[in-house]
C-alpha cells in the first residue's frame, strides 16, 4: 500500500516566531490523557495553547479539569438528550469548524477514538490544518468492536499528519495500513504520565468519595474490594445486563468481598445497573454510586483487589498499581496488558465473568500471577516526547526558553 504523505501546503510557515496549538477533547478519558500534554506545551514560551472542550461528557470532563487546575478556553456544549451519533457528529463538525476558524491554529492535537476526535480531525482536514493524533494505532481489526471507536481511529489515522503510537504494536498496526514510518513516533501512553501526577495528589490528600461510607478505607481495610466499571456503547443491552447479573452472583457467593460500581451517567447504563444491582445493595456488599472524580477513581483502584471493566483506560492504568484486570469485552486493542499477564479477556459472558473473578478471589496463586506491577504502556515521559515531536514538526528550536511559571502549583511533571 502506498504511504500517506503530508502535503507541503499543510506545513506551517516556519518564519513565524510563535506557533498556536489547539487541543480538542470531549470525554473524560481524552482530558485525562491530554492534560500532561497541555501542561508540557504550556512550558514553552514560543507556543500558544488554546483548549477546546466539546462538551461530549461535560460534567465528567469539567470535574477532571478542576482537579488539575485547568480551565478550557472554549466550551462548545454539543450534547442534547437522546442524541444520535449522526446528530452528534453533525453538531460537532459545525461547531468545531467555527472554533477552528476563530482560533487559527498551526496544529490540532486530538486523542483516542471518540466522536470528538474524529470530528476534530475531519475539521482539520477540511481546513488544511495538520492534526497530531495522541494514542494512535490501537486496533482490534473489527469495526464492530469496539463500536464506533474502531472506525473512528481508523479514519483518524487516514487523515492525521503526526501519529503518536503508545507502543511498538500500535506502530506496526499503522505501518501495516500504509502510514509512513517518519510520521509515526512511539512515545508510551500519556495515561501513565497523568496517573503519576495524580497519584501524588491522592496520596497527599485522600479524596472523599460520595456514596461510600465516610471511613470506607478503614472499614474495608481487610476486605477484598472489586472495582467495577462498565459503560461502553457496544455493551448496551444484553451484555451489560449479563455483566450486572455476574456482579450480583459474585456478591452473593462472596459476602466477604466488596463490589464498588461507579455508574456512568448515560441512561443506557444507569437503567440496567440500577434495576439489577441497586436493590438493597445486594447482600449489602455491592455499592452502586454516581461517577467518581478521576482522583476518586485512582483511590479506588489503589485500594482494589482487582478490577472488572470494559474500559480502555483502566486496562492501561491498573498495571501501574499491580492490580489484575478482567476485561469484560470480546476484543481489546490494548493487547499488551494481556500479553504481560496483568489483564485477561473474559468477555461480557455472565458465566465467564463469575468463573474468572472467583478464581482471583479464591486462588492466591492465580492472583499472584496477575498482580504484575510493570506497566507495558509507558514510563511517565510520553508527553515530553510528544511535545518534542510537535515542536520539530512546527519548525521550532529544540532548546528555546522554558516558561516554567506556566505550570500550575503541584503539576510538576517530574
Amino acid at each position: 500500500m502506498t504511504g500517506y504523505r503530508v502535503s507541503d501546503q499543510w506545513r506551517p510557515d516556519r518564519r513565524l516566531p510563535r506557533r498556536r496549538i489547539a487541543i480538542i477533547f470531549g470525554t473524560r478519558p481524552e482530558v485525562i490523557k491530554l492534560i500532561p500534554v497541555i501542561l508540557t506545551l504550556r512550558r514553552w514560551d514560543d507556543l500558544s495553547v488554546v483548549t477546546c472542550a466539546t462538551g461530549q461528557h461535560k460534567e465528567m470532563t469539567d470535574q477532571v479539569l478542576v482537579e488539575f487546575g485547568i480551565e478550557a478556553d472554549e466550551n462548545l456544549g454539543v450534547m442534547a438528550s437522546d442524541q444520535s451519533l449522526s446528530g452528534l457528529t453533525a453538531t460537532l463538525v459545525d461547531r468545531l469548524d467555527r472554533f477552528v476558524d476563530r482560533a487559527e491554529p498551526d496544529l490540532i492535537v486530538v486523542q483516542g477514538d471518540t466522536t470528538t476526535t474524529l470530528c476534530a480531525t475531519l475539521t482539520g482536514f477540511y481546513r488544511k490544518i495538520p492534526v497530531a493524533h495522541v494514542e494512535a494505532g490501537l486496533r482490534t481489526g473489527d469495526l464492530q468492536a469496539p463500536w464506533p471507536e474502531e472506525a473512528n481511529r481508523v479514519l483518524v489515522s487516514r487523515l492525521a499528519s503526526l501519529h503518536f503510537a503508545p507502543t511498538a504494536s500500535a506502530r506496526e498496526n499503522l505501518l501495516a495500513e500504509g502510514i509512513l514510518s517518519d510520521a509515526i513516533h512511539v512515545t508510551g501512553n500519556t495515561v501513565v504520565d497523568a496517573l503519576l501526577i495524580a497519584t501524588k495528589r491522592v496520596e497527599a490528600n485522600w479524596p472523599h468519595i460520595p456514596g461510600l461510607p465516610e471511613n470506607w478505607r478503614e472499614r474495608w481495610r481487610d476486605k477484598k474490594i472489586v472495582l467495577v466499571t462498565g459503560h461502553r456503547r457496544e455493551s448496551f443491552g444484553t451484555p451489560l445486563s449479563d455483566i450486572c447479573l455476574a456482579v450480583a452472583d459474585l456478591a452473593r457467593e462472596n459476602p466477604e468481598a466488596i463490589f464498588v460500581y461507579p455508574v456512568h451517567l448515560n441512561p443506557n447504563v444507569r437503567g440496567p445497573v440500577t434495576a439489577i444491582l441497586a436493590r438493597d445493595h445486594v447482600n449489602r456488599n455491592v455499592w452502586v454510586i454516581d461517577p467518581v472524580s478521576y482522583f476518586g477513581l485512582i483511590a479506588l483502584m489503589k485500594s482494589a483487589f482487582f478490577v472488572l471493566t470494559d474500559s480502555g483506560g483502566i486496562q492501561e492504568e491498573a498495571p501501574t498499581f499491580g492490580k489484575p484486570v478482567l476485561i469484560m469485552r470480546q476484543k481489546t486493542e490494548r493487547i499488551e496488558a494481556v500479553r504481560a499477564g496483568s489483564a485477561r479477556l473474559v468477555g461480557p459472558s455472565r458465566e465467564a465473568i463469575v468463573r474468572h473473578a472467583t478464581e482471583l478471589l479464591r486462588s492466591a496463586d492465580s492472583y499472584r500471577r496477575m498482580a504484575v506491577s510493570a506497566n507495558p504502556f509507558g514510563d511517565g515521559h510520553a508527553s515530553e516526547l510528544i511535545v518534542e515531536r510537535c515542536r520539530t514538526f512546527l519548525g521550532l528550536r529544540a532548546h528555546a526558553s522554558l516558561c516554567t511559571a506556566a505550570l500550575p502549583d503541584g503539576n510538576s511533571l517530574s
